[in-house]
C-alpha cells in the first residue's frame, strides 16, 4: 500500500485581508521528491511553513509523517530535516563544528553523534573541508553543508524552501545529485522553487499560483494535459514575425532565443502548420524545426490563462 506522508485537505492562509495560500489539497509519498512550483508570491514557502509547523493555517487541515500540523507541530518538527536558501550556519565555526551542533540540536544520541558526522562529512564530500570555517567556504559549499546539517539525524521528511538559489549552475546539479540519493535511500523531499529546470527533476509536482494549485501530477502528465506543441524557426524580421504570430488564436507563446523564434502552440495545433499559414512571402521561415515543450511552457500556459480568466471574471462583476 501506498505510505502518504504528507496530506493536506483544503489547507489555508490568511494574513488580514490577503488570502496567501487558498484551499491546497495534495498528498506526497513515501520516498517521493515533491516540488511546490510557482512565482514569487504565489504562496509555496507559506505553505511549506504550515507543513512545518511553523506556521498555523487559517483553515484546512494536515498531517506530516503522521502527525497533526496543529496539534502536533513540536512531534512534525522533531521528525523532518528544513533547509531555506538562507543556509542557517554558523560562520565562526568549523564544517565538523556546525554537523556537531546540529546533531546535538536535532537529538541524535550522544553515543551516535561521532560516527553519524563522520559518515555525513563522507557521503557529502566535506572530508577534506571539515576544518574549515563556514564562513569562508564558497556558496555551494555553503550549500552542501547546509543539507548535511538538515540531514544529520536522519529525518523521514526533508523540506527544501528555494535551497538553490542564487548557487552556480554546477553546484545545483552536485546538489540535485545528493537530493536524488537520498530519496532513493527513502527520504521523502518537498522542495519549493520556481526554477523550471528543476521542476523536471522531481517525481510530481504542485503548480501552485496566486496562492492556489493550478495542477498537480508528473512532469510529463502536466505537460501533457496543456497540449501544447513547439516549434523553432529563422526567419527575417522576427519581432514582425513575432507580433503576427502572437495574434494567432492557436498560438500560446513566442519567445526570442537570439536570431531564433520559438513558438509554442496550443490544442495540439500542428507549430510549422500553424507558422506557414501565418508567416507568408518575405516573414516565410528560412528553416524550422520541431522542439521538446515542457514544463516551462505548460506553467506559462497555465497562468496566462488563469488570469485571463480572472479578467473576464472582473469585467463580468464591473458590467
Amino acid at each position: 500500500m501506498t505510505e502518504h506522508v504528507i496530506v493536506t485537505r483544503a489547507l489555508s492562509r490568511r494574513f488580514g485581508d490577503l488570502v496567501a495560500v487558498r484551499d491546497v489539497s495534495f498528498e506526497v509519498e513515501k520516498g517521493e521528491i515533491f516540488g511546490v512550483l510557482g512565482p514569487n508570491g504565489a504562496g509555496k514557502s507559506t505553505t511549506i511553513r504550515m507543513l512545518c509547523g511553523i506556521l498555523d493555517p487559517s483553515s484546512g487541515e494536515g498531517t506530516v509523517v503522521g502527525f497533526d500540523i496543529r496539534r502536533d507541530a513540536e512531534r512534525v518538527k522533531e521528525r523532518i530535516g528544513y533547509m531555506t536558501q538562507r543556509f542557517s550556519l554558523y560562520e565562526d565555526l568549523t564544517v565538523e563544528e556546525n554537523l556537531k551542533f546540529y546533531a546535538g540540536i536535532y537529538g541524535v544520541p550522544r553515543g551516535r553523534r561521532k560516527q553519524r558526522v563522520a559518515d555525513v562529512l563522507e557521503s557529502s564530500g566535506l572530508v577534506g573541508r571539515r576544518t574549515q570555517l563556514a564562513g569562508t567556504l564558497s556558496g555551494g559549499w555553503k550549500q552542501r553543508v547546509a543539507l548535511a546539517s538538515a540531514t544529520i539525524h536522519e529525518p523521514p521528511l526533508l523540506f527544501l524552501d528555494e535551497p538553490t538559489a542564487g548557487v552556480d549552475p554546477v553546484s545545483r546539479r552536485e546538489f540535485w545529485e545528493q537530493i536524488h540519493r537520498l530519496a532513493h535511500a527513502g527520504t521523502t523531499v518537498l522542495l519549493t522553487t520556481h526554477y523550471m529546470d528543476e521542476a523536471e527533476r522531481c517525481h510530481r509536482l504542485a503548480f501552485i499560483f496566486r496562492g492556489t494549485v493550478l495542477d498537480i501530477g508528473t512532469p510529463g502528465d502536466i505537460v501533457a494535459r496543456r497540449r501544447l506543441r513547439g516549434a523553432e524557426l529563422e526567419c527575417e524580421h522576427a519581432q514582425e514575425a513575432a507580433e503576427r504570430l502572437r495574434a494567432d488564436a492557436q498560438v500560446d507563446e513566442v519567445a526570442h532565443y537570439g536570431e531564433v523564434l520559438r513558438v509554442v502552440t496550443r490544442d495540439d495545433a500542428d507549430p510549422e502548420v500553424v507558422v506557414r499559414r501565418v508567416l507568408t512571402g518575405e516573414l516565410a521561415p528560412k528553416s524550422m524545426r520541431p522542439v521538446r515543450v515542457g514544463v516551462e511552457d505548460a506553467f506559462v500556459s497555465m497562468v496566462r490563462a488563469d488570469e485571463a480568466a480572472a479578467d473576464g471574471r472582473a469585467l463580468e462583476a464591473a458590467s
